[in-house]
């Protein structure tokens, strides 16, 4: 319970833009860019003179919030770009790997930010997958996995640990889930459960994946870092009724303090391939995950229950036609 509350209430942030080198010339993609959190990361990396994807579903929000940052850093020797992507279609997603990878020849770091929290009850992707399993966890791993073979490209350039994907789960990942973090035989939520909870089990399945993914790519040279951004005053509540949205406003913080959550990990020494996979909380601290959801992300011959595996599997069968989109 000691860590619970030590995330609703962080000591202060110790890691800023101030801890990060210079970024001329490396390329970074965040979802979700165009407002809370997702602006406030590519403020603070425009103001490292990186270049930077702001993928977004309107054009002109993300146009709004690069006139914002190049205003906020008129001498950045950076870039920013608008990248065209909608979390709730498969096909977007595809379509954005896509133009991404015709553009570009490294990705240096793909913040996996973007969110969507207790939509209507019955709110489904294009696809047909419940909206926020499918936009919070299957969406990013369909992203991430078509943008690999850039990352492992980059990898090769850069020193160990350098490059990196940021995972954005949730609190709700471990105070508002089952045992495991997801039940496996109710993916499509046909026993219903509260829109809370399908939330919480969307960020768990996001970070079981993540911590599958480390795994997997580990040896690609890739660094994955799953973590719980804070609460945060942002427009990710805006589906979230007058009585929840008060009571998160009072318990909420500024969105730049999310934004130095995710830059300390996708920044950090600390962070190696080593310790892939470790789990970041707020402002940028390592906490210990909920003791069922480090078993379900382990094998059975690790002393795990397997549950991450499973998943992965469940979620590449239903991705797998847009991978070759």
């Amino acid at each position: 319970m000691r860590n619970e509350l030590s995330q609703f209430v962080p000591p202060a942030p110790r890691f800023t833009e101030k801890d990060v080198s210079d970024q001329e010339g490396r390329v970074f993609l965040v979802t979700g860019a165009s407002s809370g959190v997702g602006k406030q990361l590519a403020k603070l990396l425009y103001g490292l003179n990186a270049t930077i994807y702001l993928a977004s579903r309107t054009e002109s929000r993300a146009i709004t919030a690069i006139d914002e940052i190049r205003a906020a850093h008129p001498s950045s020797r950076g870039a920013l770009h608008f990248l065209e992507i909608d979390l709730e279609d498969f096909a977007s997603v595809a379509r954005a790997a896509k133009q991404f990878l015709q553009r570009e020849e490294r990705l240096d770091i793909l913040f996996n930010n973007a969110g969507t929290m207790m939509p209507p009850e019955d709110a489904k992707t294009k696809q047909g997958y419940d909206l926020q399993l499918g936009s919070n966890a299957m969406a990013p791993l369909l992203f991430t996995q078509l943008l690999t073979p850039i990352l492992a490209k980059t990898a090769k350039l850069r020193e160990p640990g350098g490059v990196r994907v940021i995972w954005v789960s949730s609190s709700a990942a471990e105070l508002a889930t089952p045992k495991n973090g997801i039940d496996l035989n109710n993916l499509d939520f046909k026993k219903p459960v509260p829109n809370a909870t399908k939330y919480g089990v969307s960020k768990a399945a996001m970070l079981l994946l993540a911590l599958e993914y480390a795994k997997r790519e580990k040896n690609n040279g890739i660094v994955t870092v799953p973590l719980n951004p804070g609460n945060l005053k942002t427009d990710l509540r805006r589906h979230v009724n007058w009585l929840l949205s008060t009571i998160f406003d009072w318990m909420s913080h500024d969105p730049i303090k999310g934004a130095y959550t995710e830059l300390f990990g996708g920044f950090s020494a600390d962070i190696t391939l080593e310790n892939s996979g470790c789990w970041v909380i707020p402002w940028g601290r390592f906490g210990p995950l909920r003791q069922d959801l480090a078993d379900a992300a382990k094998s059975p011959s690790e002393g795990g229950t397997g549950i991450g595996a499973k998943l992965w599997e469940w979620c590449e069968e239903q991705i797998r036609p847009y991978k070759t989109a």
